[in-house]
């Protein structure tokens, strides 16, 4: 039996690092606090679009241990289940041309899971622990994704992204943006939100697990979270209002470390950068943003973009 050994506890790096960065840098975190935007006046909110990811079972690899069904891979997503139940640690590798996607499963629950590069060429294998770092495959389904459109990953709930059942957040996104005809102004609306009201959440970088997912209504209720918080929760409002949003996890000079990209039809994908300042773009990086005292060095940093290296999309 062939075994492989997997990255591990990518999202505790992530915010372990970010933390660092966060102190070295740019000084501790403070009491942002701060009242929510009023917004433009009296304004009725945009319903939010949530387009449901499902399992069709038309295109699917299934044995004993798991399924993995590619039905709607046009749409930018694949569906994957352990089927069993068991204690065995879980996941799931999406490899693509240039690198692999890893995530983790629950036994029994379907994880939706972007493809992040877009049309390309994929192998979905399911693996379950064997002992240590070392992993089994049960399952895999290789197949061609074309995409119906460059922004279809980037429009639904995933994963990483869930908002099908966030109510609370999907209200506040709607309250964010009603009267905001273009893209940009959405996302102006929502990030000043997030940066006056969101604090980080030094106990959450200390403790985060393996498998750590953000629950969306519980991040907004609490008004605080790590960076992979503030950038689900951000990308999930924005592609409830129809903003193709990517959440982008990579490294902000030596750290791992979560933000966004946003599609504007104005400028196209602001990869680098997601505001303008009147005179340049600007990155919008809402966890150093919230997080910092020193306005003017955090403004410097986050909008070279070479601090920046993206590597995963979702």
């Amino acid at each position: 039996m062939k075994t492989y050994p997997l990255q591990k506890n990518i999202f505790k790096k992530i915010c372990f690092a970010l933390l660092m960065l966060s102190l070295l840098m740019f000084s501790a975190c403070g009491d942002q606090g701060g009242d929510e935007p009023s917004g433009d006046g009296p304004s009725e909110a945009s319903d939010p679009i949530v387009l449901i990811p499902e399992a069709s079972g038309v295109w699917v690899e299934e044995n004993e241990k798991a399924v993995i069904d590619y039905s709607n891979i046009s749409d930018g997503y694949v569906m994957v289940k352990y089927k069993e139940g068991t204690d065995k640690s879980l996941r799931c590798q999406l490899k693509y041309s240039l690198d692999t996607y890893t995530f983790v499963l629950t036994p029994g629950k379907w994880a939706v899971l972007p493809l992040g590069n877009g049309s390309d060429t994929y192998k979905a294998v399911v693996y379950e622990n064997i002992e240590g770092s070392k992993y089994s495959a049960v399952l895999s389904a290789s197949f061609t994704a074309y995409l119906s459109d460059e922004f279809a990953p980037f429009l639904r709930p995933n994963q990483y992204v869930d908002y099908t059942g966030a109510s609370k957040t999907l209200k506040k996104a709607s309250e964010l943006t009603a009267g905001k005809g273009d893209a940009l102004s959405k996302v102006a609306s929502v990030y000043d939100f997030v940066v006056k009201n969101f604090k980080y959440d030094k106990a959450l970088a200390e403790s985060v697990q393996t498998g750590y997912l953000p629950v969306l209504d519980e991040v907004l209720a609490k008004k605080k979270g790590i960076c992979f918080d503030y950038a689900s929760i951000m990308t999930a409002m924005l592609r409830s209002q129809g903003v193709p949003c990517k959440l982008v996890v990579g490294y902000a000079g030596d750290a791992y470390h979560a933000w966004i990209s946003v599609w504007s039809d104005t400028e196209g994908w602001i990869e680098k950068a997601v505001y303008f300042d009147g005179h340049s773009w600007m990155r919008m990086d809402p966890t150093f943003a919230s997080t910092g005292k020193n306005r003017l060095d955090i403004d410097k940093y986050i909008g070279d973009g070479s601090n920046y290296t993206e590597k995963y999309f979702y």
